[in-house]
C-alpha cells in the first residue's frame, strides 16, 4: 500500500493543477470579453426602485490591468474591478465617486452573462440596499 501513496499524491497534484489552469483560462476569457469594447448600464434596480436613468450617458471601459474608466461627456472617473471565477463575482470600486457611480461600489454576484451582457445582484449591508444590475456592451 505505501507504494500507492506517491501515485495518489501525483494524481492529486495533477488534478489540482488542471483545475487551477482551467479557472485561469476561464478568467482570461472573461477578461477578454469584458475589456473588448464599451459597456453601459441597461438596468439598475435598488430596493425595487428603477434608477437606470441616473446612469444615462455613462459608458464604461474595462482594462486588463483591472482598472475601469467611467466616461460621461468629456469627464472620466477611474475605478478598479476584479473578477472571482470560483465565486462568480465581479467587484467594482470607484473611490470617492458620487452618485450614481458610488452605487456600483459592490461585490456583484453574476446571475447571467453572455459576451455582450451581464446581470448581477448585490446586497449593500452598509446602506441596506438590495441591487440588481444589468450591463450591455455598446
Amino acid at each position: 500500500m505505501p507504494r500507492f501513496y506517491p501515485i495518489l499524491g501525483a494524481f492529486l497534484v495533477l488534478f489540482l493543477s488542471c483545475k487551477k489552469f482551467i479557472e485561469k483560462q476561464e478568467e482570461k476569457a472573461i477578461e477578454s470579453d469584458v475589456t473588448d469594447g464599451l459597456w453601459y448600464v441597461s438596468g439598475y434596480e435598488q430596493n425595487d426602485s428603477d434608477i437606470t436613468a441616473s446612469f444615462s450617458g455613462y459608458l464604461f471601459k474595462f482594462a486588463t490591468n483591472n482598472t475601469v474608466t467611467a466616461l460621461y461627456n468629456s469627464d472620466s472617473v477611474q475605478g478598479d474591478w476584479t473578477v472571482d471565477i470560483s465565486a462568480l463575482t465581479i467587484t467594482a470600486d470607484f473611490p470617492g465617486a458620487a452618485a450614481p457611480l458610488n452605487n456600483l461600489n459592490e461585490t456583484w454576484l453574476i446571475t447571467d452573462s453572455y459576451t455582450d451582457s451581464v446581470s448581477a445582484t448585490s446586497t449593500d449591508t452598509i446602506r441596506h440596499t438590495s441591487n440588481i444590475l444589468q450591463l450591455k456592451k455598446q
